[in-house]
């Protein structure tokens, strides 16, 4: 079933997840969506340093948004938020460093942050793709801490920040490479078996759609959504998938076109009318599971995830 599923998920990609893919979606695009100004709103971008992150954080900015950076380093995120604000004349771009491996850092940081400012638009962004099983210092395996455990505790923290603000927003930043993972509740933390990293990342890419899903029947005051980027000429991907990289970087995708539906999802109000708890590829909903691909889980394992996350939150909470 994996090399179906990989063998569909590769000719799908080739097809839209390229930029001759977007630039083919792009026909369909409302150039007036992106036409707003967001003065006065208030938005979380994490991973904002490079790629899609800083792109996205450029083009909020651009419009008058107040842009808050949570990233890892702080010399690169100066750096970053330098050029950010040299491209977008817009000062209001702030830089806090946490890393989003560190639930207690993560904790730490929301809640200083929602006893500070207010927060309208949340961008759950930042992830990694560790090549070897690698644990934290709090013993966990670090693909999951910082893409699957880091996003829930991010955002469950901030939700009732966010649920004091008008037009309240969550954009999650997964993969298309989900499609090809089925939800595995019983091995979160990739201990049995061989570590494959490329899948490990399409798990936690997985976990987080069920997130976001999850997440939008809980919360109706907000409006939650996920999104896949394409495959974009990123410095993460560059590092993480060299050999992917080499095949495939004529095809790829600029950071623009990569951040285009982050944008478009975090302040245009065409994005607001659609459903809460979509999953979304070139401005438009998407499926969630490949043809005949048997990836569904059940609702007592998705909700299983929460309760283990629930769990897992509550242990490192400040």
């Amino acid at each position: 079933m994996s090399l179906y599923r990989n063998t569909v998920w590769f000719l799908k990609g080739l097809q839209e997840y390229t930029k001759s893919g977007y630039v083919a979606a792009e026909r369909r695009f409302n150039a007036a969506d992106l036409e707003v100004s967001v003065t006065g709103r208030s938005f979380i971008i994490t991973g904002a340093n490079s790629g899609i992150g800083k792109t996205a954080a450029c083009e909020i900015a651009k419009r008058g948004g107040m842009v808050h950076m949570i990233c890892r380093n702080k010399d690169r995120a100066e750096e970053a938020r330098k050029d950010i604000v040299d491209q977008s004349k817009n000062e209001n771009v702030h830089v806090h460093i946490v890393d989003m491996s560190s639930p207690r850092k993560v904790w730490e940081f929301a809640n200083g942050f929602s006893q500070n400012h207010s927060l309208h638009v949340l961008i759950n962004n930042a992830g990694c793709m560790v090549n070897q099983r690698e644990l934290t210092e709090d013993d966990l395996e670090k693909n999951f801490a910082t893409n699957t455990l880091g996003t829930y505790i991010l955002t469950t923290a901030l939700i009732p920040t966010l649920k004091k603000s008008q037009d309240p927003r969550v954009i999650t930043v997964s993969s298309g490479g989900m499609l090809v993972q089925k939800l595995n509740v019983e091995d979160l933390q990739f201990e049995r078996g061989s570590f494959d990293s490329t899948m490990v990342y399409a798990q936690n890419k997985r976990q987080q759609v069920i997130m976001t899903e999850q997440w939008a029947a809980q919360h109706k005051e907000i409006h939650f959504s996920s999104m896949h980027p394409g495959w974009a000429d990123t410095p993460a991907v560059r590092s993480s998938m060299p050999d992917f990289y080499e095949k495939m970087k004529n095809k790829l995708r600029s950071e623009a076109q990569g951040a285009d539906t982050v944008v478009w999802l975090a302040i245009s109000d065409a994005a607001s009318r659609q459903p809460s708890g979509l999953f979304f590829q070139d401005r438009k909903a998407a499926s969630t599971h490949l043809p005949l691909a048997f990836s569904k889980s059940s609702p007592d394992d998705e909700q299983k995830l929460m309760c283990v996350l629930e769990q897992l939150a509550d242990k490192f909470k400040c």
